[in-house]
């Protein structure tokens, strides 16, 4: 931002990075709902589910905000 006026390309910017950060907050919570789950699991089943819940949305944390900043990367000049 120059001069305190925002420009579109600003915006898109700053909603794009809302995104990949919101991706990363739904991740977090995933991860979190997943040890919940596996700690307080009284058969298998529910642990494996916790923890098949929990190696996705550390995937998830990994994987979806790189691949929505590559998408969105500035095509290089020609």
């Amino acid at each position: 931002m120059t001069g305190g006026v925002v420009t579109e390309a600003d915006r898109v910017a700053r909603n794009r990075y809302f995104l990949m950060m919101g991706a990363n907050c739904v991740g977090v919570a995933g991860a979190v709902l997943g040890l919940l789950i596996a700690g307080r699991a009284q058969t298998t089943e529910l642990t494996m589910l916790g923890g098949t819940l929990l190696l996705a949305s550390l995937w998830v944390m990994a994987v979806i905000p790189k691949m929505l900043a590559r998408r969105w990367r500035t095509p290089p000049e020609a």
